[in-house]
């Protein structure tokens, strides 16, 4: 039996006769299809425009500088978020006011005003998760950064992603929920934001912004979004029972009020992670770290101030979930997943 893939892009025959006719049209630098895809993307998360780049620390850089910081303001994340925002605070000289998590696994914002001023807040909505209301941070009186690239899709009630940002931002990395091969989109509904970013790259359109061959993937990928996102909550939904059964737990939200989008799916063990990645291996199950690219991994001994994120930073495991995954593997690892121990 051949190893079970940790992940594979949901690439479709369609999506490539998509990119091929961006190469017979000979049009494959920023353009047209560039436009339609940020119009595509902007409308599924409920924004009036935005821009779409070829690297997501790019979007991030930008998006930080767009809503007025300057060096040394201090800026609030969680230690769930991946490490790519202290190179992006580093360029920009920011200082980073690292934060624990809520119950909900988002930033402990009101923690983090406790331990030092800060002027924004990112809002990394880490492995489907989202809250059920986005009251708190939204009076907050912070601008906010929300970081939309694991939750698109996400219901929590009356609860959607991109509840509280003033930007939005999402990586279209291969793996991602939304892929064009490489790169990241930045969106808004403020006219001055908008008009900042756009200002910021005016020059350098046609080295930073996404090319119409890498958009015309992802035209596609956001018109099929909904039957992937269902196919993702099908396996999401199994694997959720199958860990209940055993002596671990899932990680974020078990709300009858909450639906994944089935981006990724995570269990906490109450033993050793590496046992329980080892224990799935036997059935050639990729398993791995959930949070090694975390901005928290090394602070794993820090229980006196992350006490809610060490559980997830130190033990939680995730498998793959894609909706290519064949149905045999798929009950497979659900045969895992209720034996972790």
């Amino acid at each position: 039996m051949a190893e079970i893939r940790f992940s594979k892009p949901s690439i479709y025959r369609k999506d490539m006769s998509a990119v091929l006719q961006t190469m017979v049209d000979e049009k494959i630098g920023p353009g047209e299809r560039k436009r339609e895809f940020i119009k595509g993307f902007a409308s599924l998360m409920g924004k009036k425009d935005g821009i779409a780049l070829r690297s997501y620390l790019d979007a991030i850089v930008l998006s930080l500088k767009a809503i007025g910081l300057e060096k040394g303001d201090g800026v609030m994340i969680s230690v769930l978020s991946p490490r790519i925002y202290l190179e992006a605070f580093k360029r920009l000289s920011l200082t980073p006011i690292l934060c624990d998590v809520d119950d909900e696994m988002m930033v402990d914002h009101r923690g983090g005003m406790e331990r030092g001023e800060a002027k924004a807040i990112i809002y990394y909505e880490p492995l489907c998760q989202i809250p059920r209301s986005f009251d708190d941070v939204n009076i907050s009186g912070l601008p906010v950064i929300e970081d939309v690239t694991q939750s698109i899709g996400t219901i929590y009630g009356d609860n959607r992603p991109g509840g509280c940002g003033k930007i939005v931002i999402a990586s279209t990395e291969e793996s991602d929920l939304i892929s064009t091969g490489g790169g990241a989109v930045v969106l808004s509904d403020d006219e001055a934001i908008l008009d900042s970013l756009k200002k910021e790259i005016s020059g350098i359109r046609s080295f930073v912004e996404l090319p119409d061959l890498n958009a015309a993937l992802g035209i596609v990928q956001i018109e099929k979004i909904d039957g992937v996102i269902e196919r993702r909550r099908k396996l999401y939904r199994d694997y959720i029972e199958a860990v209940l059964r055993s002596s671990s737990r899932p990680f974020g939200s078990a709300s009858n009020l909450f639906e994944s989008n089935g981006y990724g799916f995570a269990a906490i063990p109450p033993s050793r992670p590496d046992d329980q990645i080892e224990f799935a291996r036997r059935y050639q199950i990729s398993a791995k770290r959930t949070f090694s690219s975390a901005i928290g991994y090394k602070l794993i001994d820090r229980f006196d101030l992350y006490p809610k994120a060490i559980p997830a930073l130190s033990r939680a495991i995730s498998f793959p979930i894609y909706p290519f995954l064949p149905s045999r593997d798929a009950d497979t690892i659900v045969k895992v997943l209720s034996h972790l121990h």
